[in-house]
């Protein structure tokens, strides 16, 4: 039998279950740093990230690891975690999906630093880790060309 047949289709966002319903309605929201006399460093890890390859639609599964210095914000955690679900059934590539939660989260907090890691599981024999931050983007989202190998 297929898994299939046994299940019940998804039902439309008014009658989704409170998990599903939480995380379409939900947005990022920030809070007021409560530390700010003083520079610290917050780390977050989310273990069970999830997307969809966008070229097979297959699930893709990584943990994103998000580290920054707050400025005058910090992100409130639970829009944190149902944002971050609200990836799962995205068609995104494993880039993507890393450089839209930087971009997000520079946009929303304006931290003093910001790195954002995407830790993907193996699939096809390859493991992909992508990285970016605020030092390797001096701050900003501006693009430059890239740099031309030479075989020699």
């Amino acid at each position: 039998m297929s898994p299939r047949s046994s299940t019940k289709p998804t039902p439309p966002a008014s009658e989704a279950a409170y998990g599903t319903r939480a995380i379409l309605d939900n947005s990022l929201e920030r809070w007021p740093n409560p530390e700010q006399e003083q520079r610290y460093r917050v780390t977050l890890s989310f273990p069970e990230f999830t997307c969809l390859c966008p070229r097979s639609g297959y699930p893709d599964f990584a943990t994103i690891r998000i580290v920054y210095d707050p400025g005058a914000f910090i992100v409130e955690l639970k829009s944190l975690k149902l944002y971050l679900n609200g990836f799962r059934d995205q068609r995104i590539s494993h880039e993507g999906s890393v450089n839209r939660i930087f971009r997000d989260l520079v946009t929303l907090l304006a931290p003093h630093f910001l790195e954002v890691t995407g830790d993907f599981n193996v699939r096809g024999n390859l493991k992909t880790v992508i990285t970016v931050d605020t030092e390797m983007n001096n701050g900003s989202q501006t693009r430059q060309s890239p740099r031309k190998s030479t075989n020699r």
